[in-house]
């Protein structure tokens, strides 16, 4: 708990992915990927209960081996490439009472650590907000972005004014959502249907640990990290 207040986390791990197949139990660092949320979540001095959300018996046996709670396996309908997180989440809420906070934590993210759910909790009660979500630098700030039509010829997504400098050193700070760590009180959360918004707060976290892996190479640069984290 914190402040009083009751913290579930819902890991969703569906078994269908393109990139890498079997993503969620693919080894990293000698242990399946999924691990590596299951055991920051675990260790989260806040969160009072974990469940993970899948469709695949493989994910939730190798879930339940770690020590996640699986109460059940995901609808068909929520397992689908067109499904969103969003309702996945809800669904879970639907079928667990007795709390008010969700943190909804993707297996794609293992370089999240236990802290860094806590402070991003420890944000929101600071703040007395309803949702937090972490977030990084960009990569490729909105300012430097082009859509190219048919013809090749660049449009910027951002119109700006020309006396602005584009210097990277001189532009504004921008920052991406990294999918690690999304928070909400969850009677806002049923009403909004999103973590984000214009109440959302911006829990900043590193680009080494933001790396959401989705391709071979992400997996290649997780890795990397680890083993330096693990050196230093």
């Amino acid at each position: 708990m914190i402040e009083n207040k009751k913290v579930l986390a819902v890991i969703p791990a569906r078994g269908g992915s393109k990139g890498i197949p079997n993503k969620n139990t693919v080894s990293l660092m000698g242990k399946p990927l999924i691990n590596w949320t299951i055991e920051a979540a675990s260790s989260s001095r806040y969160i009072d209960h974990v469940i993970l959300s899948s469709d695949n018996e493989r994910i939730c046996s190798m879930a339940k081996a770690a020590g996640c709670n699986v109460p059940f396996l995901r609808p068909a309908e929520l397992a689908t490439d067109d499904a969103k997180t969003i309702d996945v989440v809800l669904d879970v809420i639907d079928r667990t009472s007795g709390f008010d906070l969700v943190v909804v934590l993707q297996p794609t993210s293992p370089l999240r650590e236990a802290s860094d759910i806590d402070n991003c909790l420890e944000l929101l009660i600071a703040k007395g907000a309803a949702t937090a979500v972490s977030v990084s630098e960009a990569r490729d700030h909105p300012f430097l972005v082009y859509s190219m039509a048919a013809d090749s010829r660049l449009d910027a997504f951002l119109k700006i004014d020309s006396s602005v400098s584009m210097r990277r050193q001189d532009l504004p700070a921008a920052y991406s959502l990294n999918g690690a760590i999304y928070i909400a009180e969850i009677d806002w959360l049923i009403a909004a249907r999103s973590f984000v918004s214009p109440e959302t707060l911006g829990y900043l976290m590193s680009r080494e640990a933001s790396v959401d892996i989705d391709e071979p190479s992400d997996l290649e640069r997780a890795r990397i990290y680890l083993s330096d984290r693990r050196n230093a």
